[in-house]
């Protein structure tokens, strides 16, 4: 005749402390990184916010190197057991455009370049998703693989244990430090509300 679950208050869900680095930080990660594949991944994340998915589903047709700009129109993930799943951008506003700095364009150009050597040595066994962010044969990076190189970089820079999405946390609280308007900040980062990005 009526509902238990109506006399029972729920448990409150504990709020965790995000791991960021800061700004000295993120050069010391950097700088560890030089000349490995994740470098250009991770400096990307630092500087933009972008989400795991959003790179790994980066296309260079959404790169425009001319202009020094990108969009964002989707994401992708590794399902155990059903392989990976490719899908919009999670949420209207995650299709943005994004402008890059002059010197991640610096690095996306040589990123290509070295991408192109990486192909030809391959030869016919390169799959051609034209993914920025790609595995040894032109197919989908493996996140676990990029987890587990990204520890490896985070223990050789002696920094502490964390999520590679604490890296946008990192990227928001930067650009929020250095005087960056909130209301940028929720755009660069494709928020639907600025509490999301306050928070």
């Amino acid at each position: 005749p009526r509902n238990v679950c109506d006399a029972v208050s729920p448990p409150s869900v504990p709020v965790t402390e995000k791991q960021i680095v800061s700004i000295s930080q993120a050069r010391i990660l950097l700088d560890h990184v030089r000349k490995n594949r994740l470098e250009v991944f991770l400096a990307l994340a630092l500087t933009t916010g972008m989400r795991r998915g959003e790179m790994l589903a980066l296309r260079w047709s959404d790169v425009d190197l001319v202009h020094g700009s990108l969009q964002i129109l989707r994401t992708v993930d590794y399902i155990p057991h059903y392989g990976y799943v490719e899908t919009e951008a999670k949420t209207a506003r995650g299709r943005r455009k994004i402008m890059l700095t002059s010197f991640i364009l610096e690095m996306l150009n040589s990123h290509r370049a070295q991408q192109m050597e990486e192909r030809y040595k391959v030869g016919d066994k390169w799959i051609d998703k034209n993914l920025v962010f790609c595995g040894l044969k032109g197919n989908y990076f493996n996140p676990s693989y990029l987890l587990r190189v990204f520890k490896k970089a985070l223990a050789a820079a002696g920094l502490p244990h964390m999520h590679i999405h604490d890296l946008r946390h990192s990227a928001a609280t930067i650009l929020l430090s250095m005087n960056v308007h909130p209301k940028v900040v929720q755009e660069l980062l494709g928020h639907s509300s600025i509490t999301i990005t306050m928070d």
